[in-house]
This record gives structure tokens, sequence and C-alpha cells, in this order.
């Protein structure tokens, strides 16, 4: 009988090296983001911490959301399918997005601040276009 263990690894992507692994512990955290901004808009508001609460809006917040989980499944789907070159780099371009949307907020709309919220997303964008050296 297989213990709980085994029948988790069953599930992990099988290509080698740590990237495949990478790609979907992401597109799991993503999942979880996405719950998090359908059920309640205070981390966004913590995101976007320099303008007023109430302009953080619950359409705003749903639709983050749409966008991270489609990130998501784009990341969850090169996770298991790492080799094949057009999803590899759909999963690419979906981490450029991330890194330009959270550094514009930052330095051009100035609506988000250098805070622990921003600061997550902006290293997981960053770190995913490194990692292609090293993993």
């Amino acid at each position: 009988m297989a213990t709980q263990s085994q029948i988790l690894l069953e599930y992990l992507p099988k290509s080698e090296g740590l990237l495949p692994k990478w790609q979907l512990i992401v597109a799991t955290m993503a999942v979880f983001n996405t719950i998090q901004n359908f059920a309640t808009l205070k981390l966004t508001r913590r995101l976007y911490a320099r303008v007023p609460s109430a302009s953080i809006t619950a359409l705003q917040a749903r639709t983050f959301a749409v966008w991270t989980l489609t990130s998501a499944v784009v990341r969850g789907y090169a996770a298991y399918n790492i080799n094949n070159k057009t999803i590899y780099d759909m999963a690419l371009l979906t981490y450029l997005i991330a890194f330009g949307h959270f550094t514009s907020e930052i330095c051009f709309f100035r609506t988000a601040k250098i805070n622990l919220p921003v600061l997550s997303p902006v290293i997981v964008s960053s770190m995913r276009p490194l990692l292609i050296f090293f993993l």
C-alpha cells in the first residue's frame, strides 16, 4: 500500500531538474492568491498601499484574481510540459508581464510601495527568468 508521500510524488512533474517543480510551486501559490483576491480586499490593499484604500475595489481585485489564475494555469501546464518550447515561452512571458506590472506600479504609477506584499511577486517574477541559466 502506498504512503501519502508516495501518492503525492506521483503527481509531481516527471521532467528532470528543479525548474518544473518550481513552476508547480509558483502556480500553486498563484491559485491561493487568486482565492484571496476573490475573497477579500485586505491583501490587495496592502499591495497597492500608496493609494486611498477606497480606490481598491472588488472589481479590481477580481480582475487581478482572473489574471493570477490565468498565470497559474499557464505556469502549471508548463511545469508538466517544460520541454515544449511554446509552452515554456508562454510561462516565461507571464513572469515578464508580472515583473513589468509590479515595477511600473512601484516606479511609474507610484501606487505600490516597497513592502513584503510587493517584494514577493517582484522576487518571484524576476527569479524565474534568471533560473533558466541555473536550473
